[in-house]
This record gives structure tokens, sequence and C-alpha cells, in this order.
């Protein structure tokens, strides 16, 4: 019986998945949250009264925010920048859900401090986001990342948004320990965010765009070329073209996040196939597997590429 379990596969995944490639964005994303966070540090050490801010991150699904969201906050936790209490500064991870309102909310911000309620806790709205404040405080934990952060607007009446909203501005208003908010997301956020207007000045965006083919294809090269080099693989000389990477470019629908995740998978399929070189044949298997297309009707083989696929629509295969 043939094993379920593909080793080369799971080993090329556990190589690759936690392996971060630097993007041009990252140091403006960086430079924001500098701005934002020391601001703020500064303005607790002040023991005045301070409104905190919010950091709005957007882009494309799967255009890397999350991954480098991440990467700024695991840098800001090896820092260990001091409270005027002594106690290192951190910021916690949230993710939304579109099931869930404020309520829910709190109680996933509090199982993300590591305090979390149980099931069956008969407590109010106004008491989870009271222990959410204290947890705060009390923990050293001076901002909330909140992903996919549309999720918690989808679906809601225009009141509801506008009362979601003004909660969202009650945290960086709260006396004592206002919280530094960061809210990434798809860039429909921003126009949810925009609503509030007595928070604009409180906002630094940070939108991450979309792969250009006219000024990336270098980047493109380097991300083949070093993820093919870190697995031990060759890199075939039809790869190291123009003409592959604004396919590839294609393929990925302008996102990085799912250009890099397409790069770890054909190199796992290079590596099934027990190939010492990467090809254009794993990238195909791959999206076409993905799409559920012949392998001649992907934007790797397909003649038509530029025009026949979608950029709104990941591993869609045709425009309809």
């Amino acid at each position: 019986m043939t094993s379920l379990f593909n080793a080369r596969i799971a080993a090329t995944a556990a190589q690759n998945t936690g392996r971060y490639f630097p993007l041009a964005r990252a140091e403006a994303l960086r430079t924001a949250f500098s701005q934002v966070f020391s601001r703020h540090i500064g303005n607790l050490t002040s023991g005045a009264w301070f409104e905190g801010e919010l950091l709005l991150v957007t882009g494309l699904s799967e255009s890397g925010k999350t991954r480098e969201t991440n990467e700024v906050l695991k840098l800001l936790h090896e820092e260990q920048v001091p409270l005027p209490s002594g106690a290192p500064a951190r910021i916690v991870q949230c993710d939304l859900s579109r099931a869930g309102g404020w309520k829910d909310l709190g109680r996933r911000t509090l199982k993300a401090m590591g305090y979390p309620l149980s099931d069956t806790a008969r407590v109010t709205q106004a008491e989870i986001w009271s222990r959410v404040a204290y947890q705060a405080e009390a923990q050293g934990i001076i901002g909330i990342h909140f992903d996919e952060a549309q999720h918690i607007f989808a679906g809601k009446s225009e009141n509801d948004r506008e009362m979601i909203l003004d909660n969202f501005k009650s945290l960086i208003k709260t006396r004592g320990w206002p919280l530094m908010l960061i809210m990434s997301g798809v860039p429909e956020l921003a126009d949810h965010l925009r609503a509030l207007d007595q928070t604009q000045n409180k906002v630094t965006r940070v939108h991450f765009n979309a792969i250009d083919p006219q000024q990336d294809l270098q980047v493109i090269h380097e991300i083949v070329g070093s993820f093919a080099l870190e697995n031990g693989v060759e890199v075939d000389e039809d790869l190291l073209t123009e003409d592959f990477y604004r396919r590839l470019a294609v393929a990925s629908a302008m996102r990085w996040g799912t250009l890099i995740k397409m790069t770890i998978a054909a190199i796992g399929n290079a590596r099934v196939s027990g190939s010492p070189m990467l090809s254009r044949a794993h990238y195909v298997n791959y999206w076409a597997g993905k799409a559920n297309v012949n392998a001649l009707a992907t934007p790797f083989t397909h003649d038509g590429y530029e025009t026949m696929f979608r950029p709104d629509r990941p591993f869609q295969a045709f425009i309809t």
C-alpha cells in the first residue's frame, strides 16, 4: 500500500516554511512601525495622558502582510525595549473572524494574551474588554495586532460597523493604558477605517503593492535562485528568462506570498521526482493541480497568458 506521507514534500516544507525573503516593502513597514511604536513608548514614559495610534497594513490576499508584520514583531520582541516599569514591551496578535462580533473578539484577544475565558463563563462584553485592559497593563502589552481585520466588518450593518469602529477607538483612548493597534487586511479595510473621521490623524498607512512585471523581474530572479540554492537544486536555464519570470508573476496573480509558496511547492515537486534541477514542469504541475486544469492551460504554457489569466483570482484558469 502506498504511503500517504511523502517525506520529500514534508522535508521541503519544513526547510522553507520559516524562511524569510526580504523585500523592499519591509523597510517601509519597519520605518512606519518604528515611528508609531517609539512615539507610544515616549508617551508612556512621560506619564501624561495620551491617545494611542493605529498602524494600518493593507494589500491583496497572499501579498505577504502577515509574514512581514510577524517579522517586525519578532524583531521588536528580540529587542526587549523597556517600559517605564522595566518590563519589556510586548505586542500580541489576534486573528479576526467573520462569524463573531465585538464580544467574541474580546475573548480572542484575552486568549492571545494568555488569559483564555472558559466557553461557559458568563461575562458581559464590557467585563471582557475590562479584563483586556487590565491584562494589557499587567503584562506590559502595549499593542495588539489584529490580522485579517476586514472580517469583523463583513456582513455588518452600517450601525454595527460604526459601533465596532467606536470600540476600536476606545482602545487607543483608554485612560491610563492606551493601546497601539496594528490592523492588517485587504485594501477594503482602509475604507472601513476611513469612515471614522476622528481617528484619521491617528492612522499611519502602509500598503503592499502587487508585483510589477516591469520593475520586479530582478527580484523574482533572486527569489527563484535563492530558494533553489537553499534547497540544493539547480535551476534549468529555461527558467532564467524574462519570459518565465513574467509568466511566474501572472501565475502568482501578482502576489509575492503566492509566488514564494509556488516556488517552494515546485522545488518539492522536483525533489519528489528525484530531479536535481528545478524546471518549468515542476511549476506547471503545481499550478495545474491547484487550478484543476490541463497542463497546457497554465500561465507557464499558454501563449495568451498575459490576457487569459485573472490577477484578481489566483489559480483562475480563464477569464469568463
